[in-house]
């Protein structure tokens, strides 16, 4: 894993063996930040990313820019490598914070110009956090970015903007 453009531009990602994760590919990442860059500022975004494991798109973010990402996984593991990349790479606009999502979500107040989720692709909820992200978390313009398996469609939501698919990887905008 590697980041792919930016500040940190060529920068690797060595999560150990053990972690419970599902990393978007390079190939999907660049594809996916080639479409933001042409939509978003990153310098002026605050940003959430949602089942985060490795850090993998926190860092992509950061790398380019972005005011302030806060990243959530439920995962102890995942958190203290994200927390140990951060201070190796000396990031300090990174918040990565161990909760549930759906806990984090029924708790937080804040709103992000952009919400990015990467759950499970079998997890039974993903459209309870279709529903609680996007009228909930996002600024006005602001723009949610769900990855999932090709199984799910959402095309029939208002607030549906573009779906773009990776190989195995789904990328449903809303906004």
């Amino acid at each position: 894993m590697r980041i792919v453009a930016g500040s940190l531009r060529g920068r690797r990602l060595y999560p150990p063996k053990d972690l419970p994760v599902r990393p978007t590919t390079d190939f999907a990442k660049e594809s996916l930040f080639n479409i933001l860059r042409n939509q978003i500022d990153f310098t002026q975004c605050n940003a959430l990313d949602l089942f985060c494991g490795t850090g993998n798109i926190s860092f992509e973010f950061v790398s380019r820019g972005i005011k302030n990402i806060t990243s959530v996984d439920v995962n102890k593991k995942c958190i203290d490598f994200v927390n140990k990349t951060k201070q190796q790479f000396l990031v300090d606009n990174l918040f990565a914070m161990r909760s549930d999502v759906f806990v984090f979500l029924g708790r937080s107040k804040m709103k992000y110009d952009v919400v990015f989720a990467d759950p499970p692709y079998d997890m039974d909820r993903t459209d309870l956090l279709v529903q609680l992200v996007v009228p909930q978390f996002l600024n006005p313009d602001g723009m949610f970015i769900l990855e999932h398996s090709a199984d799910r469609s959402y095309t029939d939501h208002p607030m549906f903007k573009q779906q773009r698919n990776y190989g195995k990887v789904n990328f449903t905008f809303f906004q």
